[in-house]
């Protein structure tokens, strides 16, 4: 879910902004670009497996070896994890003037927040079809794991890249983006993660105590999303258009949407297990009251972010990392309307679903084979260009 100033690079979401200098010959050069971004292809490749494993039972109709492909896509996202980790660690060590370029870059540092949606995505896959290769109790302890790496990761970058944003970034007015919200989405992906933890613990204060925290981290989230979304919006409204390689960010707002249905479907499924009535009844009641009209903006907002992109390949949008912001965002829409179907029993929202997830299925193999694609020819590791900024034509809200 990110994106670079040329086609194929990846260090720099914003045309026009400038790399760090190089400071010559170093070790392991190929990693010296090597941004947080590259975590969303963990994000995007474990959501496949995840939003795949709700449909069962939600779905009008069986889908054979849908368990068996979610297993294997489980088992690659891990590996990408784990490679990916291994990358941005030797990135951290060898060239630690790039690494602070990054934090101190409005339009880079965001993405640090993947790093915790990763560890938590690939966790959630881990309980709910890792458990058929590595066992349940392995796969509870690795869950567990990471859970709270991800967790306290989540809340650092929610703290840390706002704080910077305030007091070291130079954010240019009008230059709001989706990825904003990246770095506070994270505790929402913790709080549809809490719930599966819940029944592995003692009952009573453990339970509760995770419940509510589960919450209280929606809470932090859903706040933070209503905060951002508006100078969003505003930005498009005064300032047109995204630039063309960053269109597909608008994606982004999909997944606080899509991950908090289904955190609230999580928690009020747990909730019996919880607490007392009348509160695991409320919940309940919660989970559909809240998830409907969500859901309904959710769509709203896929039929404007498609149609900018539509727009936006018709002026030649090239392939770029941001592409894999069609993937984990669209993810959570298909997680929150499985959710929305199993508490309503509407064929509506299990058939809407099924669609959301082919959606899914397309924007990840286009992204996954474009990627290799560009890793073979070394173009998506290699120092980004300085863009030329052009003016905006006074008819481009117009077209």
């Amino acid at each position: 879910m990110a994106t670079a100033v040329r086609p194929s690079s990846s260090s720099s979401p914003h045309p026009g902004t400038a790399p760090a200098p190089d400071p010559g010959p170093v070790r392991a050069p190929s990693l010296r670009h090597l941004g947080p971004n590259w975590y969303a292809t963990v994000m995007g490749t474990a959501i496949v497996a995840n939003a795949g494993a709700a449909l069962p039972g939600v779905l009008p109709f069986g889908v054979p070896g849908l368990r068996t492909a979610c297993t294997a896509v489980w088992a690659l996202s891990a590996a990408l994890l784990a490679v990916v980790l291994t990358a941005r660690a030797g990135h951290l060590v060898h060239h630690r003037d790039q690494a602070r370029a990054h934090l101190h870059d409005p339009s880079v540092a965001p993405f640090y927040g993947c790093l915790a949606m990763a560890l938590l995505a690939v966790g959630i896959g881990t309980l709910t079809v890792g458990a058929d290769v590595i066992g349940e109790g392995p796969a509870t302890a690795a869950a567990a794991v990471l859970y709270l790496a991800g967790t306290v990761i989540g809340l650092a970058s929610s703290v840390a890249i706002p704080y910077l944003m305030v007091v070291r970034h130079e954010v240019r007015p009008g230059s709001a983006s989706p990825v904003w919200l990246l770095p506070v989405v994270p505790p929402m992906v913790s709080a549809a993660f809490g719930p599966l933890l819940i029944p592995q613990l003692p009952a009573g204060q453990w339970r509760e105590s995770l419940l509510l925290t589960s919450y209280a981290l929606f809470g932090v989230s859903l706040l933070a999303t209503l905060v951002i979304l508006p100078a969003v919006f505003a930005r498009l409204v005064h300032h047109g258009p995204l630039p063309v390689a960053l269109t597909p960010a608008l994606f982004l707002v999909l997944g606080p949407l899509g991950q908090s249905t289904t955190a609230v479907g999580k928690l009020a499924d747990v909730a019996p297990q919880a607490v007392p009535a009348p509160y695991a009844s409320g919940f309940a009641a919660f989970a559909v009251v809240y998830g409907v009209p969500v859901m309904g903006f959710a769509l709203l907002w896929l039929a404007l972010a498609g149609m900018m992109t539509v727009r936006a390949v018709r002026a030649g949008m090239p392939f770029a990392m941001t592409w894999w912001a069609f993937t984990f965002p669209v993810g959570t829409c298909v997680t929150g309307a499985a959710s929305l179907a199993a508490h309503t029993r509407l064929a509506a929202f299990a058939w809407l679903a099924g669609g959301l997830y082919v959606l899914l299925l397309a924007a990840w193999a286009v992204a996954s084979v474009c990627t290799v694609r560009g890793l073979v020819s070394k173009e998506l590791l290699a120092a980004p260009r300085r863009a030329p900024r052009a003016p905006r034509p006074a008819t481009a809200r117009t077209r």
